[in-house]
């Protein structure tokens, strides 16, 4: 067992849970026993290529979003503290996206991408796929591209929906100033449901995170912080430890 086939085995055990599925039915959809997709799961066996597409298939994720291992990084080399060319979430490759919808009572993920590059200019194409699970269990997925833009202290991600040019979404993300894997941003635009402007708390991380009460607690508006918005007339994140 190594660690790309436990990475492997968390991963899908990840989305199979967010898309409701039991080990039984995605054993059944795949054609493979029960017993071995818990040992997929596991990571005590090793996927053939073949294999690991069709649970990409079945799960309606991007085959990259199952095998994004990163290994970690040699004790030796200490991360800065403060910013720089060496933060992780500067040299990170993929960052996990969370917020939650009141709208739909729903809290909802995604996967943002990012294409680095050598532009002195700091600039790097992005890709943003923001999913979602009906009540009745169907997932869908509405995917944007654009850009980033780094700087000492925020991220700045500029998206268009690839599919409706009008809907323009901006994510601006603080740049921990401390080592951790997760960071709070502020992901605003206008509604193409309502056409109506909008912004919302949401959470990045450098790992996947399943999704549970905590993390939706941790995205709701609490009373204290509606209250102190209205007396500044402003939204305010925070980047709290």
């Amino acid at each position: 067992m190594t660690e790309l086939t436990r990475h492997i085995g968390s991963r899908i055990r990840l989305f199979r849970r967010q898309r409701h599925l039991t080990l039984q039915q995605l054993a059944e959809q795949i054609h493979k026993s029960r017993a071995t997709v818990s040992k997929y799961e596991s990571g005590e066996i090793t996927l053939d290529v073949d294999t690991l597409y069709e649970i990409s298939f079945v799960l309606g994720v991007e085959l990259s979003q199952l095998t994004d291992y990163q290994p970690p990084r040699p004790q030796t080399v200490p991360l800065p503290v403060r910013t720089g060319s060496y933060s992780p979430f500067f040299e990170a490759r993929n960052l996990y996206f969370y917020f939650f919808d009141g709208r739909y009572h729903q809290l909802k993920d995604g996967i943002i991408h990012i294409e680095k590059t050598d532009d002195p200019s700091g600039v790097n194409d992005a890709s943003l796929v923001i999913r979602s699970t009906t009540p009745s269990g169907r997932s869908s997925e509405v995917r944007y591209r654009g850009k980033v833009v780094y700087s000492d202290m925020l991220i700045r991600f500029s998206f268009v929906n690839e599919y409706n040019s009008l809907e323009e979404d901006l994510l601006y993300i603080f740049n921990p100033l401390e080592l951790r894997d997760f960071t709070e941003g502020l992901l605003c635009g206008i509604s193409s449901i309502d056409l109506m402007p909008c912004a919302f708390r949401c959470l990045v991380t450098l790992n996947p995170r399943e999704h549970s009460e905590q993390l939706r607690s941790q995205l709701l508006i609490t009373p204290q912080e509606l209250h102190r918005w209205q007396r500044l007339n402003m939204l305010v994140v925070d980047n709290r430890s």
